[in-house]
Formats: structure tokens, C-alpha cells, sequence
């Protein structure tokens, strides 16, 4: 609720999402503890099958998908996926979804787990992280 202390806020449980066209690294997090986890690499082909199953078991209240952008803050190759993505997540699940800048997560996840471990996870972690580091966030 606006204007209500953080402490009295109702606790919110996020999924993060970093969106490729080949794998989709999936994170959770949630707004009591303010910290995120990698969860899984998932199929971008059979995505929303896997998603099923992580609606069931985490229940989100909402999305952060990554949203990849050039250095002057203008749109990627990658940006129309991302927002075509999160269109299907608000319109399949009805909740809301946040877009998180992208733009250095995947190399700081390299750089953390090495180049050659799956890291699309790590990078959804990290654009979760940032989404609830973000003392703006519409539910801070």
C-alpha cells in the first residue's frame, strides 16, 4: 500500500526472468528478504510449459524481465523478444511485469561463474536483484 512502512508492506513474491531466444534463466525472489535466487535454465521453445510449473510452485505476484538495451538506453535485437515475452507472461498470468536494464548482467554473471557454466539463471538473479535494490520499485 503507498505510504505504508516497509515493515507493514505485504510480502511480494517475484519471478526474474533473463530471456534468450535459445535458453531462459529463470530467478525468485521476494520483497521481505529483498534478495534473489537463481533458480534454472529453461527451453525458450518450451518455456511457458516450465513456467507452469514454477506458477504452482512459487506463486508469484509478479514478473522483472530483463530487457536488453544499447548503451544510450536505445532498443537491442534482443528488446522486442523481451517485451513480446512479457506481454505473453501479463496477458497468460494477469499479473504485472517490470522491465529491469540488462545491459552488463550476463558479463557479471560470466565473470562470477565462468564463461562456459549455464549463467542465464546467475543473470536472471542479478536482474532481480536490481529490480528489488531499486528503492523507486512501485512496491518499495
Amino acid at each position: 500500500m503507498p505510504g505504508m512502512p516497509e515493515a507493514f508492506a505485504p510480502a511480494r513474491t517475484l519471478l526474474g526472468f533473463d530471456v534468450g531466444t535459445v535458453r531462459v534463466g529463470v530467478a525468485v525472489g521476494n520483497t521481505v528478504s529483498g534478495t534473489a535466487q537463481a533458480l534454472q535454465v529453461i527451453d525458450a521453445a518450451r518455456a511457458f510449459e516450465a513456467i507452469e510449473r514454477l506458477m504452482a510452485e512459487w506463486q508469484p505476484d509478479a514478473f522483472v524481465v530483463g530487457l536488453p538495451l544499447h548503451e544510450d538506453g536505445s532498443d537491442t535485437q534482443g528488446s522486442a523478444p523481451a517485451r513480446k515475452f512479457a506481454n505473453r507472461l501479463k496477458g497468460r498470468y494477469g499479473r504485472p511485469v517490470a522491465f529491469v536494464d540488462e545491459r552488463f548482467t550476463s558479463t557479471e554473471a560470466q565473470s562470477r561463474y565462468g564463461k562456459m557454466a549455464p549463467i542465464d539463471h546467475h543473470a536472471a538473479a542479478l536482474i532481480l536483484q536490481q529490480y528489488l535494490d531499486d528503492p523507486a520499485r512501485p512496491d518499495s
